[in-house]
Parts: structure tokens; C-alpha cells; sequence
């Protein structure tokens, strides 16, 4: 079972899928978690998550923590394919909950009353790479296996 979830091999290819979808997680994340890049911080984001969107404290505090500090470990490798999982999980969330409705396209030029889910078949499609491949090359999870 630990090979299943932890292996890996030393593919250039996983190391800079989960360092790039790891650092944009991270900085939505950083937003809000600590308020960082114009983010509304905790407070604001968990009362958003619960109030505005339904969303039960659970599912919101634990969206917060995955895309922070969840982040910071997809891009050190750790847990590659649980965090994989556990992103493509909040990657169909956002689509399904808030992007859905205002199409496909990034809303580019404000004509729009929201974005498009477009950014998240990027970050889906990153994920589920990331399930079939481990974490590829540096990643903490190859010390696990050992």
C-alpha cells in the first residue's frame, strides 16, 4: 500500500507539474490563509466559504489548509498523489460551485459576471497527471518508499 501511494520515479516531468500547480495553489492559498496578494485572509474566506457558498466549516477550513500548507508540501513532493487527489477534489469544487455558470473563458476583458472555469481544466489536468505519475524527481515521497 505504501508503494502505491509513495512511489515514484526520477522523471524531470512530476518535479515541475507539482512545483508549478504548487505554487499557483500556494498563492491562492496565501490568500485565504493569511490575507497575502489581496486575499481577504481566514476570517473573511471561512465566512465566505460558509455563508455564501454553503459550504460546511469542514470542507471550507480544509480547502484553506490544502491550498496553503498543502501546497508548500505538494511542491516539496510529500504526499504527492494524496494531495493530487485531494486537488482534483477542490479543482471540480470550484468548477461545480462557482465557475460553471459564467462559461468556459477567463473573463479577460470585465464583460462577464464571473470567470470562466478555463484556469481549472489546467490545474485539473495537472492534478490528475499527477495521481498516475507520483511526484517524479526530488520528491520527499522517495524517501518514504525507502
Amino acid at each position: 500500500m505504501k508503494d502505491l501511494i509513495f512511489k515514484t520515479n526520477t522523471d524531470l516531468n512530476p518535479l515541475i507539474i507539482r512545483t508549478l500547480l504548487g505554487v499557483v495553489v500556494f498563492v491562492h492559498g496565501a490568500q485565504k490563509l493569511f490575507g497575502w496578494f489581496g486575499g481577504s485572509g481566514f476570517e473573511n474566506t471561512m465566512n465566505y466559504f460558509t455563508e455564501s457558498l454553503n459550504l460546511p466549516w469542514l470542507i471550507a477550513f480544509s480547502t484553506i489548509i490544502l491550498e496553503s500548507i498543502g501546497a508548500l508540501a505538494l511542491i516539496a513532493g510529500l504526499a504527492t498523489r494524496f494531495l493530487a487527489i485531494a486537488f482534483t477534489g477542490i479543482g471540480f469544487g470550484i468548477v461545480f460551485t462557482t465557475h460553471l455558470e459564467h462559461g468556459f473563458f477567463m473573463n479577460w476583458f470585465g464583460n462577464q459576471a464571473g470567470e470562466g472555469y478555463e484556469y481549472f481544466i489546467l490545474w485539473l489536468g495537472m492534478s490528475i497527471a499527477l495521481i498516475f505519475s507520483g511526484g517524479g524527481k526530488y520528491a520527499l515521497d522517495r524517501l518514504i518508499v525507502k
